[in-house]
């Protein structure tokens, strides 16, 4: 188990991608703090990780609301004794419509802008001072490889993404001095479960023809990565960001 005695945090990981990202963390060997904005859901994964043999607390968080993220993080500590890695995931997506920028109201880019790139700042923020006191630490900022293409008709969500990716690599230079890494993961269009509405069947097959790996995405494809990147096994990387699409775009 490779992350035996280390504490997580994945927040949005009640569902979807995000579950998935929780429990393979768990089945290393972490302790993980399941943090969602859907409580019941959050709890719902702490309890299936605690079925398989597991530690885990299932809370919720607003990763927008400055108080939240430290309570999250605070509760995390005081319940496992400190925190290793982080898992920065939850994002507006499904909940969003595809349609021109100049269809997109002020108020509701500031609210992708809220969750999907300060949420991401403040999670860090809040993160910092206990990766820190360990002398080592691990976070893995989840963007998206629409970054690339754009194609999606959703300029906030593709904005706030590439925001992560310069918060990344900003982060990573200013947390080496304390042993803390910091990368992203930028998946392809993936079959979660949650996101149908927004990337239906046909959206998912019609990506899968224009990958080397010709098939559907779905969240397992995606965990490898991240529990490399919250392990050892990662040491001297940071700063980085891996596309993991099936070979859809080249980076």
């Amino acid at each position: 188990m490779r992350l035996r005695d280390r504490v997580a945090i994945v927040t949005g990981g009640g569902l979807g991608i995000g579950r998935a990202y929780a429990l393979g963390l768990a089945r290393e060997g972490a302790a993980v703090t399941v943090a969602d904005i859907e409580t019941d859901a959050a709890a719902a994964v702490a309890a299936e990780i605690q079925t398989e043999g597991g530690r885990a607390l299932g809370i919720h968080v607003d990763v927008s609301d400055p108080v939240s993220v430290r309570t999250m993080c605070e509760q995390t500590s005081r319940t496992f004794g400190g925190l290793d890695i982080l898992v920065n995931n939850a994002a507006l997506f499904s909940a969003l419509s595809r349609k021109p920028f100049f269809e997109i109201t002020p108020e509701e880019w500031d609210r992708v802008m809220a969750v999907n790139l300060k949420g991401v700042f403040l999670c860090c923020l809040a993160a910092y001072p206990y990766l820190k006191a360990r002398g080592r630490g691990s976070i893995v900022n989840i963007t998206s490889s629409s970054i690339f293409t754009a194609r999606n008709r959703l300029a906030h969500y593709v904005a706030a993404k590439m925001g992560i990716v310069g918060l990344t690599r900003a982060l990573a230079r200013e947390m080496g001095d304390d042993g803390i890494r910091v990368n992203a993961v930028a998946p392809g269009m993936t079959a979660s479960g949650t996101n149908e509405r927004i990337s239906p069947r046909e959206a998912q097959a019609a990506a899968a023809t224009e990958r080397c790996l010709k098939r559907v995405q779905v969240p397992e494809d995606l965990v490898g990565t991240v529990v490399f990147l919250a392990s050892d096994d990662s040491a001297f990387i940071t700063g980085q960001m891996i596309v993991v699409d099936g070979g859809r775009v080249f980076y």
